[in-house]
């Protein structure tokens, strides 16, 4: 299949300067254990050096080859090492390796700030009734551009997800003794049967059908991949609980829940959650986590009602960019265990928050924002390794902030203010290269460590005085010695002008003067 992408020279990915080896190309083995093996397993194609590559190669001394990840998935597999399962599953997969290698000639995927920015000059390109302009259809073109190459990272996930329910058919098929056929089908070794639904759910549906008003719902465990159309238009429920189950896909019928308040979808297989979830204007509890969701839509940010999120345990790699100007009366966010780089400015909008926990993703940092959100009293901040470098100096304003949990990152030197959060009673510094302050102030406590920042801040605060004090005196002497210096010449020019004057009237002019 053929891809019309058009590259405008002056595009450039936010990304690019970052290392190509940082873009998953091949499956995660983390998230894909059987589809990662088998690719592996795959031939490898050439490609043709690009003329930067080849001018820095050198084939005398080539760079070693970047190590593969090691897996070793035989041992609890070992039906793997059937050459016939093999085979059978390579050709199983003959289309992810092709996605594979067009993505990577194509380039990575830009990031949501590009694509969203994208979206809107083709909105904005599209309000006007005509573009006659060959500039304008060009910038048309390249805003396109960005929107399909994006698609089409996003639809090479799917893939991956789907390729290894695919594999994981075939290696049960293996393991039942029946010979591996490869099927695009959604099963293989089972007849097909359509989900079954319980004695409960179809009571649920009759004792709606009878006129009765069902408020709560709990399904939670019950291993459902399905449930009727009819079950989500039950429009009196206010609580409904689906966790624990096998659901892929949330249909958009759920936005007819016009009075749901909590809604419970941890730990099934979502990849996505649809856009009518706009429409729950009352909901205030969702929880989402342990799911693999890569992306929230933007219109939950109409969900203004919200006050408990929980979209912890997925693939998330950042949140709506205004999430925290719709959402202002969430007080719990959980946002932990995902893959997300940056926190939106908005987040600082979140007036209501009080919890937020953000440990184990790729943050970079923190906004200025940060520091608005006077009512926080825990944030959690572990473990984002090597990404996570310093603070920003609004953090200070966190006035009502209790807890603060910052092990395992790579912070050196906390913000100068950081003595200024008067209510913080718990503070975790562990695995850090701290310098200031030194790891024998923190080993005392965090009442020490505000007490030595403080202390510090002082000194800064009285030095950066005498500095400005010595800068004045400084001024004022060489004020004083220009004014000595200019009443000095002042003087000079007189006494100079005297004598110049004297000098000008000769005995002879004296003479001449009185002959006539």
């Amino acid at each position: 299949m053929t891809f019309p992408i058009f590259v405008d020279p002056s595009y450039q990915d936010p990304r690019s300067n970052e290392n190509e080896a940082d873009f998953e190309w091949d499956p995660n083995p983390a998230d894909f254990p059987i589809l990662a093996y088998v690719m592996d397993k795959l031939p490898t194609i050439s490609q043709t050096l690009s003329n930067a590559a080849a001018e820095a190669f050198d084939i005398e001394n080539p760079a070693p080859p970047a190590p593969k990840p090691h897996f070793e998935l035989t041992e609890r597999m070992p039906h793997l090492k059937k050459p016939e399962l093999i085979s059978a599953m390579r050709r199983a997969v003959t289309e992810i390796a092709q996605t594979r290698s067009v993505l990577q000639t194509i380039g990575p995927r830009p990031n949501h700030e590009v694509v969203d920015a994208a979206r809107y000059k083709i909105a904005e390109i599209e309000a006007h009734s005509s573009r006659n302009s060959e500039e304008l259809n060009k910038d048309y073109r390249k805003y396109k551009a960005v929107i399909a190459l994006d698609e089409m990272h996003e639809a090479y996930g799917k893939m991956l997800t789907a390729a290894e329910k695919r594999l994981e058919r075939l290696y049960e098929a293996a393991v039942a003794g029946v010979d591996p056929v490869v099927d695009d089908g959604p099963q293989t070794t089972e007849v097909k049967e359509e989900d079954a639904m319980t004695e409960e759910v179809v009571g649920i549906l009759k004792e709606a059908e009878s006129g009765k008003g069902i408020e709560m719902v709990d399904l939670a465990g019950r291993k459902l991949r399905s449930m009727p159309l009819a079950f989500w238009r039950l429009k009196s429920l206010i609580v409904l609980n689906m966790s624990c189950n096998r659901l892929e896909a949330i249909p958009g019928a759920v936005g007819e829940l016009e009075n749901l308040e909590e809604l419970n979808l941890a730990s099934n297989f979502l990849s996505t959650l649809p856009d009518s979830i706009c429409l729950l204007s009352k909901l205030r509890g969702l929880n989402v986590s342990k799911n693999n969701i890569t992306a929230l839509p933007d219109s939950i940010t109409n969900c203004r009602s919200l006050e408990d999120v929980d979209v912890s345990y997925n693939k998330l790699t950042y949140l709506p960019t205004n999430i925290g100007f719709e959402l202002v009366h969430i007080k719990r966010l959980s946002i932990q265990m995902n893959k997300i780089r940056s926190l939106p400015t908005s987040i600082g909008w979140m007036k209501s928050l009080r919890y937020l926990d953000a440990h184990f993703n790729e943050l970079q940092g923190l906004p200025a924002s940060i520091g608005r959100l006077s009512g926080l009293e825990v944030l959690i901040l572990n473990s984002n390794f090597s990404d996570m470098k310093e603070l920003p100096e609004t953090i200070s304003q966190l006035i009502n902030l209790k807890e603060l949990d910052l092990s395992n990152n790579q912070i050196r030197c906390l913000p100068a203010t950081f003595g200024h959060l008067l209510n913080l009673s718990k503070l975790n510094l562990d695995q850090n290269p701290l310098e200031i302050p030194p790891k024998q102030v923190v080993s005392l406590g965090v009442d020490v460590v505000k007490v030595y920042m403080n202390q510090r801040l002082a000194d800064m605060v009285r030095a950066d005085e005498e500095r400005r004090m010595r800068e004045a005196e400084e001024q004022v002497q060489e004020a004083n010695i220009l004014t000595r210096s200019t009443s000095w010449l002042k003087n000079m020019s007189g006494s100079v002008t005297d004598y110049l004057g004297s000098l000008g009237k000769s005995d002879a002019d004296r003479y001449i003067h009185n002959e006539y």
